[in-house]
């Protein structure tokens, strides 16, 4: 009865977010209160509806209720607990109640924290928010119910594909969809702001923090999923250029110009078509995702659906979606005029061009992923877009945003004075040059292209630190006085100094790894070293064990340099039982400046064993970099004008000299 009951609620969640896109838009016209608060009674029950359902489904799984069709398919009773709650949203249709769970979550927090947005937008927002809903909930319940029963319920269930019995299958799709699914409010706001014709900077400041949120969510979740890719797929790499990881790439991209765009809408009230239409675009990007993974048209072990009805239900919500929005745009921004000037030499002019350059690589990778798809189908050819492309095509126009974030601060609001920016400028150049040099003395280092991107990476960093300096005073007052202008820094200004500093240290990781990467594949009997750049890598021997849930053969490997012992790896080869199927889990330690990684494969038949050894150089820098880009969002979050949209007392004191607007 109780799966019954999810199933019911899912029912209410439905008939709620019907009711939270019909009256409250229709109060907004009329100017009608009482009706456009119905958005936020409607979106909470939405999202208690939606949750009990979830709750229902995760009840199922934890119990193991094989009379339940996904449970059946998608768990078993001889898995941890933990996997058993991860299968929740491991499968399709489990995975779509996620989808649709985040979606009634930021419905309901807009409708709770966003009180200081006017009633008549909020329920705008509310009410296009849950028209997307209405799309999702009525695909769930007709082609990917999850509370389908079987009326012949199986003793035990099928398992789960092993590569996903793992701890980071815990969040990563969690946080994908929190970046995937959190866009919408962009795309809600954007929508708002064209049927009632209210684009300001209180719009932009009252979207900005749901943005943050959801890019900050993107991005922990794109970099949980290429770790889990680095070390449980056994391959020593951590990206692939696949269409499923190059779905949330797009999103990220078209997200990042939009948050910088919107810094301008906020601060100088320019670019406010371009903000708009980047909105939608980025929502845009999200559902393209979404119908790549749920479609069945790509084979990837992260995409679930199977099924092409099911891809042709996504693509028609994609064209009412994204049609209508971009039709809408096309029919109300010509009206809208945006309100600040500026001239060429500006932070504004900064910002454009960083948002163009972001553009242009979305734009590569889109072409990239969807041309193989588009060509399939026309003329039934196949062929595949790998790392060569997207490599020579992308990474130069990412470089050229890397710079360009470094020059961006540089820049005063609507006029800056060249001569400064040009000393600034030529100042950074010299230093990351004369750095650059100096690496590559030291560790010998001569691949031009490397070197290139080692430069690209310390001028970023350079330039952030620089402008920190400049923006407190440095070197004209004490270092008291320093630290005490630093501290008391906005913390959007601190979130964007942390941002590209992570940025320039996961670029700097990314460099290294791919151009000075070691790799050494052979077949090695037990006791014979083998040299791996600076180190020695022997296998000692192979032995079994057993886990919770399936059989392992187990390598040790030690790793020495110059003689004296470094660490031993641990690498495995699993076999699960249950599921019939292998996986890999590489043996990895890491160190300050980079990984040591050992795979074992296939008994070569003559007493040794296949195995792929690696030493991966400033791969701890890029999870570095990326953790320290997620925290950079979370504390620009925390900035007291992107949660209440004003300052706090102290900021109404006079600003200290030589500090400049927050960005």
């Amino acid at each position: 009865m109780i799966v019954e009951f999810g199933h019911f609620a899912l029912c209410v969640a439905l008939i709620a977010a019907i009711v939270q896109s019909v009256i409250p838009l229709w109060g907004a016209q009329r100017g009608n209160t009482a009706a456009m608060r119905v958005a936020d009674t409607a979106a909470q029950i939405q999202f208690l509806g939606v949750a009990i359902a979830f709750g229902v489904l995760t009840h199922a799984f934890v119990t193991s209720d094989f009379s339940v069709l996904t449970t059946a398919l998608n768990s078993h009773s001889g898995k941890p607990m933990l996997y058993k709650i991860t299968g929740v949203w491991a499968n399709h249709e489990g995975s779509m109640l996620l989808w649709v769970l985040m979606l009634a979550l930021f419905g309901v927090l807009i409708s709770v924290f966003g009180r200081i947005i006017p009633v008549a937008m909020r329920a705008t927002v509310l009410a296009v928010q849950a028209m997307i809903g209405v799309g999702f909930y009525a695909f769930i319940l007709l082609t990917s119910n999850p509370f389908e029963r079987l009326p012949m319920p199986p003793m035990d269930g099928q398992g789960m594909n092993p590569l996903l019995q793992d701890p980071g299958v815990a969040f990563h799709p969690p946080l994908l969809y929190l970046g995937y699914v959190g866009f919408s409010t962009a795309f809600s706001f954007a929508v708002a702001a064209l049927i009632t014709g209210r684009v300001d900077p209180a719009w932009a400041r009252w979207m900005r923090p749901w943005v943050l949120l959801a890019w900050s969510g993107l991005t922990a979740g794109i970099a949980l999923g290429s770790w889990w890719a680095y070390y449980e797929l056994g391959w020593g790499g951590f990206w692939f250029w696949d269409p499923v990881e190059n779905a949330s790439f797009m999103p990220w991209l078209i997200g990042t110009a939009l948050l910088h765009s919107a810094i301008v809408v906020e601060k100088r009230n320019a670019l406010l078509k371009w903000t708009i239409l980047l909105a939608i675009l980025t929502f845009s990007l999200s559902l393209i995702g979404t119908f790549l993974v749920r479609s069945g048209i790509l084979t990837s072990v992260h995409a679930f659906a199977t099924d092409p009805e099911r891809g042709v239900f996504i693509l028609l919500l994609l064209a009412i979606a994204i049609g209508g929005a971009l039709s809408l745009f096309a029919w109300r921004a010509p009206a809208m005029e945006d309100g600040g000037v500026f001239a060429i030499w500006s932070r504004e002019t900064g910002l454009l061009v960083n948002n163009l350059l972001l553009s242009a690589g979305c734009g590569i990778v889109f072409v990239g992923t969807m041309y193989p798809l588009v060509l399939e189908v026309v003329t039934g050819d196949k062929i595949s877009v790998g790392a060569p492309y997207f490599n020579q095509a992308f990474l130069p126009v990412f470089g050229a945003v890397m710079l360009g974030a470094g020059i961006g601060p540089f820049l005063s609001w609507k006029r800056a004075r060249k001569h400064d920016v040009f000393r600034r400028v030529a100042m950074t150049t010299v230093l990351s040059a004369a750095l650059t040099g100096l690496l590559a003395v030291v560790l010998r280092l001569l691949d031009p292209a490397g070197l290139f991107g080692a430069f690209v990476a310390l001028w970023l960093a350079i330039a952030t630190c620089q402008d920190l300096l400049h923006r407190s005073g440095f070197p004209g007052v004490p270092l008291g006085i320093l630290l005490r202008r630093m501290v008391g820094l906005p913390r959007s200004a601190w979130g964007m100094y942390l941002g590209h500093l992570g940025l320039a240290i996961a670029a700097a990781g990314v460099v290294a790894v791919s151009v000075w990467k070691v790799e050494v594949i052979q077949s090695v009997e037990p006791g014979v070293p083998m040299p791996v750049g600076a180190y020695e890598f022997t296998l000692q021997g192979v032995s079994e064990t057993l886990g919770p849930n399936y059989e392992a053969l187990t390598a040790t490997i030690i790793v020495t340099q110059d003689g004296a012992p470094v660490t031993t790896l641990h690498p495995e080869r699993r076999w699960y039982p249950i599921e019939q199927k292998p996986s890999t889990e590489a043996g990895i330690v890491t160190l300050w400046h980079g990984d040591l990684y050992g795979v074992l494969g296939d008994p070569d038949g003559q007493g040794g064993w296949v195995t792929r050894y690696y030493y991966n150089p400033g791969v701890p820098w890029m999870w570095l970099g990326a953790l320290l880009i997620t925290f950079a969002a979370l504390v620009s979050l925390t900035d007291r004008r992107l949660r209440i949209g004003a300052p706090s007392g102290k900021r109404n004191r006079p600003a200290p000299p030589a500090v400049q607007p927050a960005e």
